[in-house]
Formats: C-alpha cells, sequence, structure tokens
C-alpha cells in the first residue's frame, strides 16, 4: 500500500476538515499509544521522546495543540469521530452546607499532593548552641498560637538556623520557601502543571503547611516584590482561596509564619543587601513583633566554634577565642563605620571547618576572608596577626618534600 492512500471509511472528520488514516499517519500513532499507552494528550517533551513528530500534529489545519498539550484523543481510537461537542441540557444543582467551602470553578481540575504524608521536620544539629532569641521563638512554636514574627539582623548571625532548631528540637514541620524577586502566587500557593497528560492543580509550600498545621519560614523576605501580597489574609491567620480551584484552604492549629530580612523591610540605603526590596506596609502591619537578631555574645562564640571544631576531634581552643576576639573588634570597627565589611559568625565557621581540613590558620583565614576587596582582606588580616603572634603574614606557602612525593606517588 502506497503511503499516502487511506480507507475513507476509517477517516475522521476535525472541525469539519476530513483526517486520513494514511499508513504513515498509523504508524506514528501505534507508536505514540505503544509509548504512551492510556494517554490522549502529550506535551511537546513527551513528543520530542519519540524522535520525530510530523508535521500535521503540529499543523493549525487540526487545531491539536491546546495552550501546551496536544490533545490526540479524536484520532487516537482510528473511529470516525465528530469533534463537536453537544449544548448539556440544564441541570439545577443544590449545593448541600458541606459543599459551600467548595465554591464552581470554569475548569475540572485535580489536585495532588494535597495530604502527604512526607514530614519535614528539620535535623537536629548536635553541636548547635542556642543563642539570641531563640527561647523566644520556641515559646512562639510550642504555643501553637499563630503569631507572625518578622527577624531582622545582619547577614550570617543565624537566623534562619534558629528557626530550623528550634523546629528540630520541638518536632515541627518546617517549610522554608527562599523568597526572591521572581517568587509570585503560583510558587507560594501552587498552580497548575502537566502529570502523565492531565492537567492537575499541584499545591505550593504555604497551603501544604497550612493544612498541616506546620511552621512556614518566608526566608530574606525583603527580597521579594508586591506578589507576596497574596499573603495578606493568610498573614492575618485566616484562610485562603484557591482562586485555580475555588476550594477555601483555613489553616490547621500550630500553623504560624516566620520570616527572616536582612533589612526592616525599607530596603538598604548603603546598598550592602543590594536587591532588598520596600516592603508594602500593609504586610510589614500583619507581622505581630519584630525581633532584631544580633551577633552572639563573645563566651557563646567561641563556644559555637569549639564545638564545630569537636566535629573532627582536636580542639584548638586558643584559635578559637583569637578568631572571636578579632571578629568582635572588626564589628565594634564596622559599627563605628570605619571599615566597609564584617566578619560574621558562619565566616568564622567556615574559617574553623577550612582548618579542620588544611591545617594552616593563616591560609585558612586568607581564604575565607578573600571575598573582600584588597584593602579591607589586608587591613583586617593584618589586625589578626596582631592579636595572634604565631602568624606571620610573610611566610610562603611551598609543597614541603612529603607533598611532593606524595604527588609523584
Amino acid at each position: 500500500m502506497d503511503k499516502r492512500s487511506y480507507d475513507r471509511s476509517e477517516s475522521v472528520n476535525i472541525d469539519g476538515k476530513p483526517f486520513h488514516f494514511t499508513p504513515d499517519r498509523k504508524e506514528f500513532l501505534d507508536t505514540l499509544k505503544s509509548a504512551y499507552p492510556n494517554q490522549t494528550s502529550f506535551t511537546k517533551e513527551d513528543l520530542d521522546n519519540l524522535g520525530h513528530v510530523p508535521y500535521w500534529v503540529k499543523h493549525t489545519r487540526y487545531n491539536f495543540k491546546q495552550g501546551s498539550v496536544f490533545n490526540l484523543s479524536s484520532i487516537l481510537g482510528g473511529k470516525v469521530v465528530e469533534m463537536k461537542t453537544p449544548t448539556p441540557a440544564p441541570q439545577v444543582v443544590s449545593m448541600s452546607s458541606e459543599q459551600v467551602s467548595n465554591m464552581p470553578v470554569a475548569a475540572a481540575t485535580q489536585t495532588v499532593n494535597m495530604n502527604d504524608n512526607v514530614k519535614i521536620i528539620p535535623e537536629k544539629m548536635s553541636n548547635y548552641v542556642p543563642f539570641g532569641h531563640f527561647k523566644d521563638v520556641k515559646n512562639i512554636i510550642k504555643s501553637k498560637i499563630f503569631f507572625p514574627v518578622f527577624i531582622t539582623g545582619l547577614s550570617g548571625n543565624g537566623k534562619t538556623l534558629m528557626i530550623e532548631q528550634t523546629c528540630a528540637q520541638l518536632k515541627r514541620e518546617l517549610f522554608r520557601v527562599n523568597i526572591t524577586i521572581e517568587t509570585d502566587e503560583d510558587d507560594l500557593m501552587g498552580g497548575h502543571t502537566l502529570v502523565n497528560g492531565n492537567v492537575v492543580f499541584r499545591e505550593g509550600p504555604v497551603i501544604k503547611a497550612m493544612r498541616k498545621g506546620a511552621v512556614l519560614l518566608l526566608d530574606e523576605v525583603d527580597l521579594g516584590s508586591n506578589k507576596l501580597m497574596c499573603l495578606q489574609s493568610v498573614l492575618e491567620g485566616k484562610g485562603y482561596l484557591i482562586k485555580k480551584t475555588g476550594e477555601w484552604v483555613s489553616p490547621k492549629e500550630g500553623f504560624t509564619i516566620l520570616a527572616t530580612a536582612n533589612t526592616k523591610g525599607q530596603g538598604s540605603d548603603d546598598g550592602k543587601f543590594i536587591g532588598t526590596q520596600i516592603m508594602n506596609e500593609a504586610m510589614l502591619e500583619r507581622f505581630a513583633i519584630t525581633m532584631q537578631q544580633e551577633y552572639p555574645p563573645v563566651t557563646t562564640e567561641r563556644s559555637i566554634l569549639k564545638k564545630e571544631m569537636e566535629l573532627s576531634g582536636d580542639v584548638d581552643t586558643e584559635f578559637c577565642h583569637k578568631l572571636v576576639d578579632w571578629a568582635d573588634i572588626i564589628r565594634k570597627t564596622y559599627y563605628e563605620g570605619a571599615i566597609d565589611d564584617v566578619v560574621t559568625t558562619r565566616r568564622l565557621v567556615h574559617i574553623v571547618n577550612a582548618y579542620r581540613m588544611f591545617n594552616d590558620k593563616l591560609k585558612s583565614i586568607t581564604m575565607c576572608i578573600s571575598r573582600f576587596d584588597e584593602e579591607t582582606r589586608n587591613s583586617i588580616l593584618d589586625l589578626y596577626s596582631k592579636i595572634d603572634a604565631g602568624v606571620d603574614l610573610n611566610a610562603e606557602n611551598s609543597i614541603d618534600e612529603s607533598e611532593s612525593s606524595e604527588y609523584n606517588d
């Protein structure tokens, strides 16, 4: 049989246009049904996986493409199909009181991941040292009272880690959402996606946290845009109407929101936290309290570094003490406006971990502060050499003979 020959009795009428089942078209449809049994709608990726997509699938003559999906239900059966949808007879629908919360929507959808059995409880750190507002955050989360909290402070002082470890200690589920300028309602609440050829509504982290009575963490919230205003009713402790499904979701007991930021929602005047936005006042007003997180006290920070060193066995107490004293002087200088950068607690932990690997104080410090500009780097490095007389800034980092022989072996 010629590739263009066909049996007219098998032809399909699609919107008044005949579709003939030629041998090459039949061959493609058989391959499609073999690869995706019981499926009639396909994404571009599904079709591309077959290696070859005939022109007539994408052609506007038959309008198989509907949005981002190719609907081939009219031809996969191989029978005569009239693609005209009969007008349904009007029906009277009565709604019971139980149905009121499920409002009608224009398009039928399915909801996936609605009742997720996966528990997202942070892992408890054996070397975590509580400080700052840890006790306050713990009391809020433990109470299971809805109480939105805005936590602000300079970078690297443990804001996010404090919330994670509080939830770990209380064995509470935590949904952490890292906010960016691109974060929108679909990212937070959920949106339609394609699953096995079907359009379904996949719930976002906010809705999941509400259903589970979990803790919602909006990390770096001051990086977001006005699209975060979709959270207004949620920040009031009220429910949320999923506009794409018509369902009203009420928060379960225990649900609360904590947000972290490097600013107080008024932007960054000095440009240190570029990308932070001036947040809407109405949104900021919905946070019950604001906590100002500072760097830990000297004694606490020493404990943090010692516990970090303990992970590898040996603890250099003197080095930990000198690092903290060094960082404390730099911070005081920063607060006075005499220096542009600050050594954070996070950076001190980086230095300690580098020392655990390199066993070289100067190398560890130098590599961890090399992200600063040359002038700042040299000045704070010179300051450390004055605190620790055992460090020689002029020492060369050469490869000794044992290392050389090890490489050659």
